[in-house]
Parts: structure tokens; C-alpha cells; sequence
């Protein structure tokens, strides 16, 4: 189960909505072993895609370093799906390299209007399993 504050919600919200139509990423990051998402990180989309995202590999070096002099790991790692559900794709899948993360996807299609759907995944040796979602105010 994925444990998160209603104010890290909304950033990664209205950072799939600022990116849209491309896909926005990012992490959250945490206290090592603490399971709890704590810093906000918005990243990159080096793809500049609506239909896939990948993480700038400096930027992604310089935020990985910058978790660990802090002793702090990627608890989220979060990404956009701008005209489907919010459900890992077999790239997303396949890219999924922390097994202790949580994968949040959050979908901006337009259906949906003002509203955005937000789930969190494992995703461990590529299987995914949809866990519940516990929003904290904050």
C-alpha cells in the first residue's frame, strides 16, 4: 500500500497537467527503508513524448547522487499517460528498475476533463500488481 500526502498528490498532478500533452516523470524521494515519500522531484521527459517518457541519464545521475548523500531513495517514481488509463505499459514495464518503489502512473485523457486518475503499482521482475492508495491530508 502506497501512503501519500494529499500535497505530493497534487504536485505530481498538476505536473502531468503542465507537461501535458508530452508525459511528465519524476520521483519522490524518502528516508532509505522508511517507505515514506517525502521530497518531490519533477524531472525530465527526455523523450519529449506524449506516448513515452524517459529520464534525462544526467539528470538522472545527479538526482540518484543527490539521494544518496541525503540517504534517501526514489519511494515514488511517477509518470503520465496522457490519452490511456493509468496502467504500466510493456515499455513501462520493462524500464521498472527499483523493486522497492512504488510506480505511480497518473492518466490526463481527456475524457476525464478537470478529474485525473491516479494508481500506484509493484512492479517486480515484470509483474505488476495494483496496490490501494492511502491519501494523507497535508
Amino acid at each position: 500500500m502506497l501512503t501519500i500526502s494529499r500535497e505530493l498528490v497534487d504536485k505530481i498532478i498538476a505536473h502531468a497537467r503542465a507537461d501535458h500533452p508530452d508525459e511528465a516523470c519524476g520521483v519522490i524521494a524518502g528516508p532509505v527503508g522508511s517507505d515514506s515519500p517525502e521530497r518531490f522531484v519533477a524531472m525530465e521527459n527526455a523523450e519529449r513524448s506524449p506516448t513515452f517518457y524517459r529520464f534525462d541519464s544526467m539528470e538522472q545521475l545527479r538526482v540518484w547522487r543527490e539521494m544518496d548523500d541525503r540517504d534517501e531513495e526514489p519511494v515514488v517514481i511517477y509518470h503520465s499517460h496522457t490519452a490511456t488509463e493509468a496502467y504500466p505499459s510493456r515499455t513501462d514495464i520493462s524500464y521498472a528498475s527499483e523493486p522497492n518503489a512504488h510506480y505511480v502512473l497518473v492518466s490526463t485523457r481527456e475524457e476525464l476533463g478537470e478529474e485525473a486518475e491516479f494508481r500506484s503499482y509493484r512492479i517486480v521482475d515484470g509483474v505488476v500488481s495494483e496496490e490501494e492508495v492511502t491519501i494523507t491530508p497535508g
